[in-house]
């Protein structure tokens, strides 16, 4: 066994209602004046006000950024930090996906540092503890409230940024799972698909430890029996459960285990096109399980008994069988089945090579890939 070590130096607030606990849990982190940063949609829906409210009636100041897009950019990131520096807030409150959650942890960044976002890329570049935050997902999800990543799409290189670093971790997750019962039957299948390839990628990486793989089992059994139900009724209560649970568990495991192809290559998809970053993981899956599967060593069949309704037993199992298995779950959650389905043109896969190669997840990915490997598969998934 290799060496490994982990920390989780986090509270983790679960519980149907949880969001009502916000101010206590400002209060615990010594802040007075919260930034809320989320999006135009739940602006419109009132969870934005509702937070807003929550910190005034317990006698607290908070002001709101909602402008943050999907796959949100650098220009966001700065007109959000200058919002936080004009109110003189002491903390941030992310309330939304992903995209918020990674916007309010870069914010983080550059108000207590100064410069900007994009001098941060990579690891090993935040200097220390940045302004104390809240994550609170409405989503099941990205698990970016118990990661170390930012991801930040820069429109001038068409490339996303990952900032790494365990002091960008929010000190508080808040997984309320009446806030993610609203959501479309589109997105909660796009997060959904998201959070269970955090946990198989992060299961099958190389770096994966048995910390790490603890953390992905269970968010696969969770996810694995809840997906489809979810999406049917996102107010399955218990649906939703295993799925803001599993979907933390996931983001734990590859925090420490890290990703794959699939995600080295999603990440130029969205930025090139504006691809949804959960669809583009869901479709680029069984390309590279298929890629993967020469490297397997039983982990496939145990991937395939979390998810499949009909476990297989050893002697009748086959690699093929999970790539089968994920084709059918995308069909039935409405994901498509090809790139070219949703705008990616074969022009742009010479490019999108070249920034998938830049990733990290390449490396920890369980069968070495070269660039001309990498132009294949974006051309299989097409």
């Amino acid at each position: 066994m290799k060496d490994f070590n982990f920390s989780v130096p986090q509270d983790i607030v679960f519980g149907k209602g949880s969001l009502a606990k916000l101010p206590q849990i400002a209060k615990k982190l010594g802040g007075k004046h919260a930034y809320i940063i989320s999006g135009p949609v739940l602006a419109k829906m009132g969870l934005v006000d509702k937070c807003v409210n929550y910190m005034k009636e317990a006698g607290y100041e908070a002001d709101v950024f909602t402008q943050t897009e999907a796959n949100p950019s650098v220009d966001t990131v700065e007109k959000a930090a200058e919002g936080y520096i004009k109110c003189g807030a002491d903390m941030i409150v992310g309330l939304g996906g992903g995209s918020p959650i990674d916007v309010a942890k870069a914010v983080g960044v550059i108000v207590k540092y100064g410069g900007k976002i994009t001098e941060y890329e990579g690891g090993g570049k935040v200097p220390g503890a940045i302004v104390p935050l809240i994550a609170i997902p409405t989503t099941a999800g990205t698990g970016t409230e118990a990661t170390a990543f930012s991801v930040i799409t820069d429109h001038s290189r068409n490339y996303k940024l990952t900032v790494f670093s365990y002091d960008i971790l929010p000190k508080v997750a808040i997984l309320d799972s009446e806030l993610i019962m609203t959501a479309p039957a589109s997105v909660a299948a796009a997060c959904g698909m998201d959070a269970m390839i955090h946990a198989i990628e992060a299961y099958i990486s190389t770096a994966a430890s048995p910390f790490s793989e603890a953390m992905s089992e269970k968010a696969l059994e969770l996810i694995g029996r809840s997906i489809r139900r979810y999406v049917a009724n996102r107010t399955d209560e218990e649906a939703a459960d295993d799925m803001i649970t599993g979907s933390l568990f996931a983001g734990i495991a590859f925090s420490f285990a890290r990703l794959g192809n699939v995600h080295a290559m999603s990440h130029p998809v969205s930025a090139f096109f504006d691809v949804p970053h959960g669809v583009a993981n869901a479709i680029l899956l069984p390309t590279i399980l298929d890629y993967n599967k020469m490297t397997d060593g039983g982990k496939y069949r145990k991937i395939y008994n979390y998810i499949s309704r009909t476990p297989a037993f050893e002697d009748e199992f086959v690699p093929e069988m999970l790539v089968e298995e994920i084709k059918e779950l995308n069909e039935l959650l409405g994901i498509p089945a090809s790139l070219s389905e949703v705008g990616v043109t074969e022009d742009k896969i010479s490019f999108m090579a070249i920034d998938a190669m830049k990733s990290g997840n390449i490396a920890v990915n369980p069968r070495s890939s070269t660039i001309r490997d990498i132009e294949m598969l974006y051309k299989k998934a097409l």
